[in-house]
């Protein structure tokens, strides 16, 4: 190639080559609506929602592990009126958990503890659900919840009442429970026995081996039971016939969003075992009311104390 037309070449060139990148650059700017996007715009789309992901599951892992405890109140109504659950509260204890530790406290209170009821006066702390329920239906929870929070210093918010007429059914669809007992209870001997519907009912209302605080001890055994068959995983199949019994035999105004972090509590604890309390002899002593009435009369000073230390 002679000089002179190298010369022209490269001038063409010149003059071509940054129109053509002129006229691609325009055409890339007017994609259709359907194009792909750029991978550069996909990545910053999918780098904000992995933020928001990332954000969100921190927020679930804070609000489970948030250290402070729930707490509410559990009532076992037994032998009320058909279509009535105007009953005595025979079970009261308080729950204390928290997911973070995890901490399960089980605090149990004699039924036949003398205290003061709001609007009512002296009496046993298992009728302020009675008396409350008899005259005006569904008030008896919160009459068992000032109850409890005026003479122990609490503030329960939260309850869940079981009508133990219908708690067979739920033993039932958990396909029974198993139950360790280190010492006789019920008509039993030590051992493991695996109790359907029926026979947890009459081991939980047995009255036959000893007082109240026997009791006590039966219904802690009972509960953590209870509490374990739920969180086992060959029991999981069985959840669905669970939640279908369970209206029938309870009541809460637990809000759904505590359920999740009662249920990690729980399912933590199931480890290391619940924290069991329980209002015992040391803390009260024997009276007869003037009507003639066997009753426990609390030692607050001692109850305070204990529960300062332990809950």
């Amino acid at each position: 190639m002679k000089p002179q037309d190298l010369q022209k070449t490269q001038k063409i060139l010149a003059e071509t080559v940054p129109m053509a990148i002129q006229k691609s650059e325009s055409r890339s700017q007017r994609l259709p609506e359907n194009s792909p996007t750029p991978i550069g715009k996909q990545r910053r789309g999918y780098s904000g929602c992995g933020c928001m992901t990332v954000l969100f599951l921190l927020s679930v892992v804070f609000y489970l592990l948030f250290p402070l405890p729930n707490r509410f109140l559990l009532l076992g109504i037994d032998r009320s009126p058909a279509g009535s659950m105007a009953g005595r509260s025979d079970t009261i204890m308080a729950f204390s958990v928290n997911p973070l530790l995890p901490d399960v406290k089980l605090l149990s209170i004699p039924r036949d503890l003398w205290v003061s009821i709001p609007g009512v006066g002296e009496n046993r702390i298992n009728t302020a659900h009675f008396f409350a329920e008899a005259q005006q239906p569904g008030s008896g929870p919160k009459a068992a919840l000032d109850t409890v929070n005026q003479n122990f210093g609490f503030n329960l918010r939260h309850y869940a009442r079981f009508n133990l007429d219908n708690f067979p059914a739920l033993i039932d669809a958990l396909g029974g429970i198993i139950i360790t007992l280190p010492q006789a209870m019920s008509g039993y001997p030590p051992g493991t026995y695996e109790l359907n519907g029926a026979q947890a009912l009459a081991f939980v209302r047995s009255r036959s081996d000893g007082d109240d605080f026997f009791r006590i001890r039966q219904g802690q055994l009972f509960i953590g039971a209870f509490v374990k068959k739920i969180l086992t995983p060959q029991t999981w199949p069985r959840i669905p016939q669970f939640i279908a019994a369970v209206p029938a035999a309870l009541d809460t105004n637990i809000p759904i969003w505590l359920w999740p972090r009662i249920g990690l509590a729980l399912a933590r604890a199931t480890l290391s075992g619940f924290d069991t309390l329980v209002i015992d002899r040391s803390m009260v002593s024997g009276f007869t009311t003037a009507e003639g009435a066997q009753v426990l009369m609390p030692d607050w000073g001692k109850i305070k104390q204990y529960l300062q230390a332990n809950w």
